[in-house]
Formats: structure tokens, C-alpha cells, sequence
């Protein structure tokens, strides 16, 4: 079994746990924040829905320095709830694609990730992206799910039982 094979069993789990998320979200309460210091509902969400792409870059790209971007960055701009379903397919699927093709080689070499000369961190491109993306998609996926509770809605059962949901392999 090769890198991109065991990493792409975890894609497809965290993607779809994402996806049944943003399933859940209100179209009216996209500008409420459950705290001053806290992301609105519609950005965190459409952040949510694009940090497949931050994937993808891990992947695509040779290292990436903040601070002088190649890459545009993506509007955070909350529109409905099917527009950022289709958001995350989107940048899922060029994700998951570049990850099925990369070589134990390509996933094993270096990936610096800094701003400017700061340095954020340098380690192979595997761990790089289950750190910078992987757990960054399942922090901000959890968050979302605090957001549904404390507007009253149903949380998904991602890793076991919700209050509202009995989990089931999926």
C-alpha cells in the first residue's frame, strides 16, 4: 500500500464528514459569530468548503511563502448552503485527484512553508499535508459543529454518537 493510498482512505472519511456539516447549515445566520473574537458562520464555512484547495497546493506545489503567494486567494464570501457543498467537491476533487497520482518519492520530499524568511515549517510533504490540512479541515469542521449547537441544530455523528445522531460507519 503506497502514502497516497492510506491518505486517501482518511480524505474521503474527513471530506464527507465535512460535507454532512455544512449539510446542516442555516442560509439566514450566515453573519453570526458566537463571539466577538470568533469567525462568522459564513466565512468559517466557505473556509470549510476551500481548505481542500490548501491541500491541493501541498500537493501541487513545491513549498509556498505566504508572504509572495502564487496562488490567489479564494473569497471567503458566504452566498448558500448547495454553493458551498459545490465549493468543497470542487476543491476536493482537485485535491483528491493530485493526491491518487502523487509518488511515495513526491510525498516523502520536502515541503517549506514560511512568510517571508519566517520560517513556518519544513517537513515531508506527507506530514505537511495531514498536519496543515487534515487537521486544519477537522478544527474547523469541529468548530462548525459548536456553531449548529449553539444555534439549536442538529450536530452530525463524525467520529461517534452526536446528542443527535447515533454514528454509523459511512
Amino acid at each position: 500500500m503506497t502514502i497516497s493510498d492510506l491518505l486517501l482512505q482518511d480524505f474521503d472519511f474527513e471530506i464527507s464528514n465535512t460535507r454532512r456539516t455544512l449539510e446542516r447549515l442555516p442560509e439566514d445566520r450566515n453573519g453570526w459569530k458566537c463571539h466577538d473574537k470568533s469567525m462568522e458562520l459564513g466565512k468559517l464555512t466557505m473556509h470549510c468548503a476551500t481548505l481542500p484547495l490548501f491541500g491541493f497546493y501541498i500537493l501541487a506545489d513545491d513549498g509556498m511563502d505566504m508572504a509572495a503567494s502564487k496562488r490567489a486567494q479564494v473569497p471567503l464570501v458566504f452566498t448558500t448552503r448547495e454553493a458551498a457543498i459545490r465549493q468543497l467537491q470542487e476543491a476536493a476533487k482537485s485535491c483528491r485527484d493530485v493526491l491518487a497520482a502523487a509518488s511515495d518519492e513526491a510525498l516523502l520530499a520536502s515541503w517549506r512553508f514560511s512568510f517571508g524568511e519566517q520560517l513556518i515549517s519544513e517537513m515531508p510533504r506527507a506530514t505537511t499535508f495531514r498536519m496543515m490540512f487534515f487537521n486544519h479541515l477537522i478544527h474547523h469542521t469541529a468548530q462548525l459543529g459548536v456553531y449548529l449547537r449553539l444555534n439549536d441544530l442538529p450536530v452530525p455523528a463524525l467520529y461517534g454518537p452526536s446528542a443527535d445522531e447515533q454514528w454509523s460507519a459511512k
